[in-house]
């Protein structure tokens, strides 16, 4: 095996479970890199056993960390900082090999949790700072101070195993609470990475604490009422099956990242060779594996034929190979794994049955090495149709599919049309017609010829409707790994002004 699983982490050390005995585990998962079948990278063993372990080191963790002081803090997370940079190669090539994105993308990820760090420290602490507002009534002062939730689990996606997990938990730990992080069952080894940069950095026992396993580890930890605080970044459906488990639990805090089936709009005065380049890389970046890609392209019907044309061009000549092990530097690794071509696939045809025009098919391909590698594919559509399951799924692959539109209101009602609401762009010289996007579309982020994929760590990122649940992440994670308390600063009356008040005598 390529890689070494060293277990769970917890009370400071790495647990790993035996196959015999009283901490015999219950079951194990395997991985092959999806850029070459015969690579098997490592098994995992899953033992249920533990999460009554890291919930007890998590809690006991809190009771001392929530003490320490913003400097002790800052002082370790800037000691993690130094331990990633030093270690992102090693991070950027266990990202590329578990879920198949190209090594230069690989390096760009761990190069952001890296940075992540200044950002969280210079920009998200500044929101959570103690505030004072003086003469909030006759004679007091008031005050506001944040105070962490406690326990905080983080779930992570295999599509950014370890840059959307750490946003969370640098986050959590800066405000005070202890973390346990729950890696993709995909992409374990990076997680794994991730929390040995911590341990490296000296974090008190307790305070960082990891558990890999199946969709029932995570169930049993969700529900734990230890847990204050959920940061979940995956698909809409286990979205709603974590609010369904803790609904009846208003202590704790659940903060969603969800899919998103993202619009472009090329209006008809846009900048011809930028949106081409900008909708090339927000369509097939991550193999289409970002919950920002963009889905849909509302294009103004005067462009539909030369656009479509030079796209096609360009999309035939990407490069789709091996991750880390090419001839030429590929734009384009594989999908995750079997499932998701499947699923690729089977939407591939869905458009074909549905009557939408087809440009260029989806196909799965070979390479040198056997993997799960597939071509984009384009689509035309004559006009949205809210019945379609095709233009109102989240594919989670590179598809790219064009919808004409004669005006700008008609491009906002596309991209308004799904279920979704987590990011938009807008391909214009005018910024009057941006604006009018800004202020109609419903989506966490709209951009200005800029594609739809990508943010800044220094705003929130999140979206609206079933993208998310109003805890945007980015610079905002931290709102959501605290509670406000209010106080009244009042100096001690005197006894005449008491008994003046109340009639009673002191």
């Amino acid at each position: 095996m390529r890689f070494s699983i060293k277990g769970n982490y917890f009370n400071n050390q790495f647990h790993l479970s035996s196959t015999t005995g009283i901490d015999a585990i219950e079951n194990e998962i395997e991985r092959y890199s999806p850029a070459d079948l015969d690579l098997h990278l490592w098994n995992i063993p899953v033992n249920y056993r533990h999460v009554d372990n890291v919930l007890d080191s998590a809690q006991a963790g809190f009771a001392t960390w929530r003490k320490s002081s913003i400097e002790k803090r800052v002082e370790l997370l800037k000691r993690f900082q130094e331990v990633a940079l030093s270690r992102s190669n090693e991070i950027a090539e266990a990202i590329s090999l578990e879920m198949g994105k190209p090594l230069w993308e690989a390096k760009t990820e761990a190069a952001s949790i890296v940075a992540k760090v200044t950002v969280t420290v210079q920009d998200s602490l500044a929101r959570i700072q103690k505030k004072t507002i003086a003469g909030v009534m006759d004679g007091t002062d008031g005050h506001v101070t944040f105070k962490p939730i406690g326990p905080c689990l983080v779930i992570g996606p295999f599509n950014f195993p370890c840059h959307l997990a750490n946003g969370q938990i640098t986050s959590a730990l800066l405000a005070g609470n202890t973390i346990i992080f729950k890696p993709s069952e995909k992409t374990a080894y990076s997680g794994q990475l991730l929390i040995e940069c911590f341990h490296q950095a000296g974090f008190p026992d307790g305070v960082i604490n990891l558990i890999q396993g199946d969709g029932e580890v995570a169930r049993r930890l969700v529900k734990d009422r230890r847990v204050r605080g959920v940061f979940f970044t995956g698909s809409k459906e286990v979205g709603h099956n974590i609010l369904k488990s803790t609904y009846h639990d208003l202590g704790k805090l659940v903060a969603l990242e969800l899919g998103g089936k993202n619009t472009s709009i090329l209006h008809k005065d846009c900048d011809f060779d930028l949106a081409l380049g900008e909708t090339l890389k927000g369509s097939f970046l991550t193999t289409g594996q970002r919950c920002t890609s963009t889905s849909i392209v509302a294009i103004h019907r005067s462009l539909v034929s030369p656009f479509i044309e030079k796209f096609h061009e360009l999309t035939k000549k990407i490069i789709i190979d091996h991750p880390i092990d090419h001839v030429k530097t590929p734009f384009m690794g594989p999908l995750v794994d079997q499932r998701a071509v499947d699923s690729y696939l089977t939407f591939v045809g869905m458009a074909k049955r549905e009557g939408i025009e087809e440009i260029m098919r989806g196909k799965q391909i070979e390479r040198k090495t056997k993997g799960h590698y597939i071509t984009p594919s384009i689509h035309l559509a004559e006009k949205f149709n809210p019945s379609s399951i095709f233009l109102t799924s989240e594919i989670f692959g590179p598809n790219c599919t064009f919808i004409p539109y004669d005006t700008i209101e008609e491009a906002i009602q596309i991209a308004n049309s799904t279920e979704y609401g987590l990011a938009a762009s807008v391909f214009s010289k005018d910024r009057a017609v941006f604006q009018e996007c800004v202020e109609n579309i419903d989506s966490g982020l709209v951009n200005f010829n800029r594609s739809t994929v990508g943010a800044s760590a220094k705003l929130p990122f999140g979206g609206v409707k079933n993208s998310g649940n109003y805890r945007p992440a980015a610079v905002a994670t931290i709102d959501a790994c605290v509670y406000q308390m209010a106080s009244l600063d009042c100096p001690a009356p005197k006894a005449e002004d008491i008994t003046k008040m109340t009639g009673l005598d002191f």
